[in-house]
């Protein structure tokens, strides 16, 4: 019997490593979001600590060097966070980009999948027509020359 060989399967197996390495970007992006995302929570904390430390020190005997340290720290975080909200507005930007390659890869490795399908069921629907012309001769010789 005759075995399935598909042509451009070298073709399909780029599609699969090109896919692989999508996962992997999409990953690292993820990661990098995360990362980003974090760092911006804790700034929010900090920032929020402070701000909780000038409100005591507002209400306690007022001591102008500590307010002072506290009010000017809580800008410095403020003007921290402003950067780290544009830090992760480029990771989810790179999310995004790192999805859209993805989805690009998974579809041109279904593509060339279904391609594979359809020259295998190609394939063997010429194999099977092959076999009937075959079986059809071999029919139409025992009926043309019978031996007695």
């Amino acid at each position: 019997m005759a075995k399935f060989i598909y042509k451009m399967e070298s073709i399909l197996g780029i599609k699969y490593k090109m896919e692989d390495q999508a996962k992997i970007s999409y990953g690292i992006a993820r990661r990098k979001l995360m990362k980003e995302e974090d760092r911006l929570h804790e700034l929010n904390i900090r920032l929020e600590g402070y701000q909780n430390k000038g409100k005591e020190l507002r209400m306690q005997k007022l001591n102008i060097c500590k307010l002072r340290e506290y009010t000017e720290a809580s800008e410095a975080v403020k003007k921290e966070i402003k950067l780290q909200e544009l830090a992760v507005r480029r990771a989810e930007q790179q999310v995004e980009l790192a999805r859209q390659r993805l989805n690009a890869a998974m579809l041109e490795r279904k593509t060339h999948e279904k391609l594979k399908e359809n020259a295998k069921e190609v394939f063997f629907l010429e194999l099977a027509s092959g076999e009937r012309k075959e079986i059809d001769e071999l029919v139409s010789f025992r009926y043309n020359n019978p031996t007695n």
